[in-house]
């Protein structure tokens, strides 16, 4: 488990502080999110396979043995929709929400798992990386002293935000990224893969949302 305040938090998960975050009704230029307004259908037909096939393999107990650890993880229960942030913050959401699903699904697996998520992993792969370019292209260094287990499986990549210094995270926000810390320092690392993966079409739902700015 890992216990770190909000602040390097945040710099494990997104590479960015508080303080430092996109311009409440603009993306940064040369954000590329416009093909994430129509997600194919076989896009979310193989991620459809993969989730099924994950739980069906926890139930068969070829997977990680969760069904024995009690995970209470609400991460993804809020109370509010991605809609509800400004553009911005939605793009910070959906780059915490994209390097943690990453994340979980780079983890080792049963090989019939590990089969059904290449295509997803792929996707979720490529759309961290456009998101990354509606933040920055460059990684920041990480704090000293950052480390644990969890720590190292959200450190894939991560994001650097230089932008307006003066703009702070929504409430909203940053309330779900605390319970984003506490769940990273209370509940196993097969706990925060099986709730990912459940609640994986609301990654998919949150990054067409950011894709489609005042659309959505």
């Amino acid at each position: 488990m890992l216990c770190l305040s909000i602040t390097p938090l945040l710099v494990l998960v997104l590479g960015v502080s508080l303080g430092a975050a996109l311009p409440h009704d603009t993306l940064r230029k040369g954000c590329r999110l416009s093909k994430y307004q129509n997600i194919a259908p076989e896009e979310q037909k193989a991620v459809d396979k993969m989730r099924k096939e994950f739980f069906f393999s926890i139930f068969l107990g070829l997977c990680l043995q969760v069904n024995n650890h009690k995970c209470n993880s609400r991460l993804f229960h809020r109370k509010w929709n991605a809609v509800d942030l400004p553009m911005s913050d939605r793009v910070v959401l959906v780059a915490a929400e994209l390097n943690l699903t990453t994340a979980m699904l780079e983890l080792p697996a049963a090989p019939s798992f590990a089969e059904v998520r290449r295509r997803p992993l792929d996707f979720f792969t490529q759309a961290r990386e456009d998101v990354r370019g509606c933040v920055s292209a460059s990684p920041k260094a990480l704090p000293s002293g950052a480390g644990g287990r969890a720590a190292g499986l959200l450190l894939t990549q991560p994001l650097s935000l230089q932008v307006d210094p003066s703009h702070q995270p929504s409430g909203r926000l940053r309330h779900w990224l605390h319970k984003l810390q506490a769940a990273m320092r209370t509940e196993s690392t097969a706990c925060l893969r099986a709730t990912t993966i459940l609640h994986v079409f609301q990654v998919l739902v949150n990054l067409r949302c950011a894709a489609l700015q005042d659309k959505c």
